[in-house]
């Protein structure tokens, strides 16, 4: 597997629209959300770095609850040759795992094109106002919870729930390549026009 670091994106640019079916079977859409902090996690099943944090995850949702802070997760890899990944697949371990919101399906791959993704998890938390605050990993420690010094999202949606704005300095997620549909390609114009405007090179190890 392809290992990425999620890319740098300019602070303040706003969230891209969406409207997706979820593994609940309803439709979900950016607007129908009205919590103060959204947060739009990029998730999948087979990929361990998900794996690795995925309780993490859950738990931060249990510990914002009640505090106008919404976890939206959207899978956009192509199930073809990764049939955990595929919508039944999804809805079993979402409701096996108990997430507790909503979680998306982007079978056209457009959302993850708009929003920048590369990689599972790839997050981005957006102000009330939908505007990107911070996008970065979830702590120092991936693999080993145990070793977590530093919870950098909770930190930063701590900050806009307390009307600051996250650090500066935010560390990029790391995660297994998102799955695209072969022959598509993920370039879109925003994240073109994104990075003309603060340029952030994917690095890519092999793993």
């Amino acid at each position: 597997m392809v290992l990425l670091e999620s890319e740098a994106l300019p602070a303040g640019i706003a969230c891209p629209d969406f409207a997706l079916k979820g593994v609940d079977g309803a439709r979900h859409t950016r607007d129908g959300f009205t919590a103060d902090v959204l947060v739009v996690l990029f998730l999948c099943n087979h990929c361990p770095y998900v794996q690795a944090v995925e309780d993490r995850i859950i738990a931060l949702r249990k510990e914002f609850e009640g505090r106008s802070v919404q976890l939206v997760g959207i899978c956009s890899n192509d199930p073809t040759d990764y049939p955990d990944d595929a919508p039944a697949q999804l809805a079993e371990r979402w409701r096996t795992k108990g997430y507790g919101f909503p979680y998306l399906i982007d079978e056209t791959q457009q959302v993850a094109r708009a929003f920048g993704a590369v990689c599972t998890p790839d997050i981005y938390v957006y102000d009330r106002a939908r505007r990107l605050a911070y996008h970065g990993r979830i702590d120092d420690s991936w693999k080993e919870p145990a070793n977590v010094t530093r919870r950098d999202l909770a930190a930063a949606i701590e900050a806009l729930l307390a009307g600051k704005r996250p650090a500066a300095e935010q560390l990029p997620t790391i995660g297994c390549s998102i799955k695209w549909k072969k022959g598509c390609s993920r370039a879109g114009t925003r994240i073109a026009a994104a990075r003309a405007a603060s340029p952030g090179a994917t690095r890519r190890r092999e793993a």
